[in-house]
Formats: structure tokens, C-alpha cells, sequence
């Protein structure tokens, strides 16, 4: 049974952060079986940074329970895998622990089991709604976001309306034509003959805002929490059965795949029922940079006081010494 929230609030706020341990060796065995040598350079979906664990999970839970308390609960959705963090919560937050829980893919994909095993992102956020007890305001994370300062329930939700975090930009159409370009001329040199484009975390907004009859632009989120009205998206999807469906097949991420977040930003947007904040968040990532890169991210943290969230993206590929510097910077704001 999930627990209740401790801190009372006048509007139950839930979590749900997707997850997968890529380092599990039944995890590979099975994201293998649908790969061969080719297609693990040919499609930038499957490319093994999209899956690799390097323990962020422990930290994003953590700093959610100590800087957002009157966070309800947090489920965490995996592929019959467990992340093993309870130890953690035991000795921190001992009376939280039963307000966590392992949500497996086969329940959310019930009815849909023909989509399963899926490895993409796209797919598994479209479907997080159907996690059973779900508040209906809940806040999207991906593993690699984290809290670093006190969070309130209405940096989230407003009288009950998602608090958005981004900026209106004009229709990609360069950034959709040069693609288009690009992809031509691969098929043409690729040595794999690869006609796939990386997904693009911009471009899946665009297609979003686009199915909602957006013409000229769209409203883009950063990489922050993303507040999500639950009734609002599965109403929508109740009543545009095709748009549920659109894509799921795709086992790995893919370009032409919508942001379901996105949509249902631009679904408030269209009813007239959203606020928009600062975004309060800096974004790391710590690959092929310079020295003090992190350091001077870090620093920068410090200074700025109004910074809540940060983003810290393909922390596995970041030199060992950057990592631990950023762990060892977590572990002095968690009190570890």
C-alpha cells in the first residue's frame, strides 16, 4: 500500500520518475535480442548512454524527499528491475519508505502488452497516466534531474494548473529541413546505410504542439520537472484514440515520436489554464568539456540562489574524477 502524504496539502502531488539500470545483465540480454552489430550505430535510439545507471536514481530520490516534502509519493517505473535505494531511505527517511513503489512496465502497458518489452522513452512516458493510485497532479522526472533548494507545491501547481517552465519559440523549419538534408546525404555515405535521425528533445515538442493544430509556434519546456494535469491527458487520449497509438511500436526512441509532457503543456495552453514561471534550473553535461567546466557549473549553483533544479545529462560518459566531484557536491546538499 503507498502512503499517504505526511505533509498536508491541499492538493496531493505524486511523482514519477521512469528509470532502467542498462548495466543489468538481463537488461542487455533482452535489449540485444532485438539489436544486431548494425543497428547499434544505425539508430541513435539504441545507443547505450540512452540507458546506462551510474546510481543518479539515488540522488533524484533523495533530494525530492528532503527539499519537496509534501511530495505524496514517488513511483518509480522500471522494467522488472528495482533500484535498490531502500537502505538509503531507511536511514535518512525512514518514514517515507512506504511511499515509494516500483511500478513494473506491465502494469501500465496492460491491454497494450503487444507493444512490450519496449526500450524508448517516448513510448513509456505516454502511458505513465495509467499508473494505478496516481494523483491526478504529478510531476515528471527523468533520473538525471535534481533538486538542490526548497521546492513548494506552487512551484508546481497553481490553483490546480500546471506551473510550466520554458519559453515560445517559432516553427523549426530550418532545424526540420537541414535535418531532412542530413539524413539524405547519410543514406548516401552512411556505412550502414543508417536513414535515422537522433531524436531531438526540440523537435518532439514541435510535433506535439503541431498535433494540437499549432501552426507557427510552440511553447518549449527545458529539462526541469514537469508538472502534468493526469485527467486532462487522459481525457484527451480517450477522446484521440489514433494519437495514443501513434508510434508505440517504435522499440527504441525515434525521431518522428511526439513529447507527451509537451502535449500536455500545449493541451493547458489551449484550454487557457497554465502559469508560466523562471525556469530556476542550470543544465550539466559533462562530456568533452574543459577543466573547471563542472567546477564553474557547481560554483555557479552556489551564487545564484534562485536556482531549484538541475539537469545533469550523460553523467556515465563524464570523466571519473567529474563525477565525483558532482557526487561529492550532492552528497554535502543532502546531508550525506
Amino acid at each position: 500500500m503507498v502512503a499517504k502524504s505526511l505533509i498536508k496539502n491541499k492538493i496531493p502531488i505524486d511523482v514519477v520518475i521512469p528509470w532502467v539500470n542498462g548495466n543489468d545483465s538481463k537488461h542487455k540480454k533482452k535489449i540485444n535480442s532485438y539489436l544486431n552489430d548494425k543497428d547499434i550505430v544505425r539508430i541513435p535510439g539504441a545507443y547505450s548512454t540512452r540507458f546506462v545507471s551510474v546510481n543518479e536514481i539515488k540522488y533524484s530520490i533523495l533530494s525530492i524527499l528532503k527539499f519537496a516534502s509534501f511530495v505524496r509519493n514517488i513511483f518509480i517505473v522500471t522494467d522488472s528491475q528495482n533500484p535498490n535505494i531502500e537502505k538509503y531511505i531507511k536511514d535518512l527517511f525512514p518514514d517515507r519508505l512506504n511511499s515509494i513503489r516500483i511500478v513494473d512496465h506491465k502494469e501500465i502497458f496492460e491491454g497494450f502488452e503487444q507493444f512490450l518489452p519496449t526500450f524508448n522513452s517516448r513510448t513509456i512516458d505516454r502511458l505513465l497516466w495509467r499508473i494505478k493510485d496516481l494523483s491526478n497532479h504529478y510531476v515528471y522526472l527523468n533520473d538525471d534531474i535534481f533538486l538542490i533548494r526548497n521546492v513548494k507545491p506552487k512551484d508546481w501547481f497553481r490553483s490546480g494548473r500546471p506551473v510550466m517552465r520554458g519559453s515560445w519559440k517559432f516553427r523549426p523549419w530550418l532545424r526540420i529541413l537541414g535535418n531532412k538534408f542530413y539524413k539524405n546525404i547519410k543514406k548516401i555515405y552512411s556505412k550502414y546505410n543508417t536513414t535515422n535521425l537522433s531524436p531531438s528533445f526540440y523537435i518532439s515538442q514541435w510535433w506535439s504542439a503541431k498535433i494540437l493544430g499549432f501552426k507557427f509556434r510552440f511553447f518549449r519546456s527545458e529539462h526541469t520537472p514537469h508538472p502534468v494535469d493526469r485527467n486532462r491527458l487522459k481525457d484527451y487520449f480517450n477522446r484521440n484514440n489514433n494519437v495514443f497509438l501513434k508510434d508505440l511500436e517504435f522499440k527504441f526512441r525515434h525521431y518522428n515520436q511526439y513529447n507527451t509532457v509537451a502535449l500536455a503543456n500545449h493541451l493547458e495552453i489551449c484550454e487557457g489554464n497554465f502559469f508560466s514561471a523562471p525556469i530556476e534550473a542550470i543544465y550539466f553535461k559533462p562530456v568533452n568539456r574543459q577543466k573547471n567546466y563542472v567546477s564553474k557549473k557547481i560554483k555557479l549553483c552556489a551564487k545564484n540562489k534562485d536556482i531549484k533544479f538541475i539537469c545533469i545529462q550523460s553523467l556515465d560518459l563524464a570523466k571519473r574524477e567529474d563525477q565525483e566531484k558532482i557526487f561529492n557536491w550532492m552528497d554535502d546538499i543532502l546531508n550525506l
